[in-house]
């Protein structure tokens, strides 16, 4: 049985990313953005309800820090400056859009193997406390 923290957690962030799928839809590319917030909300919702598929969790971490990789940001303080300063969620800049979009597959790649974490200790807990079948009643 997954925690009420766990739970809470993938609940949060389901809707944290399906919030952020819907923000994208405005982006100048929603084509590619808006599907990969929406994977990562039903990958959390998913595990909200104790469904866990580990290998695909494994799957999308590695694709979402590889996808992240092309999105590396040059100065990532002058960034957080500029955000700070700004006060709202407008896009300025294009190295804005570049370093939210790489901060935004850095936070699904970590979730995602949080998922995979968590369902990966649920099945070997789940598997130790199964009986095996070759116990004989004495």
């Amino acid at each position: 049985m997954m925690s009420k923290a766990w739970k809470r957690f993938f609940g949060i962030c389901s809707v944290l990313f399906l919030l952020f799928a819907y923000w994208q839809i405005n982006d100048p590319d929603p084509e590619w953005w808006v599907p990969v917030y929406l994977i990562a909300s039903i990958t959390a919702g998913f595990a909200f309800f104790g469904k866990f598929n580990v290998n695909i969790s494994v799957i999308f971490t590695f694709a979402y820090l590889i996808a992240a990789v092309f999105f590396w940001p040059e100065n990532i303080f002058s960034w957080i400056g500029q955000e700070w300063e700004q006060k709202d969620l407008s896009m300025k800049t294009q190295g804005m859009e570049i370093n939210r979009e790489f901060f935004g597959l850095v936070v699904a790649a970590v979730v995602f193997a949080l998922v995979a974490i968590v369902g990966r200790n649920r099945r070997i807990v789940e598997s130790q406390n199964k009986p095996n079948g070759n116990s004989t009643i004495e």
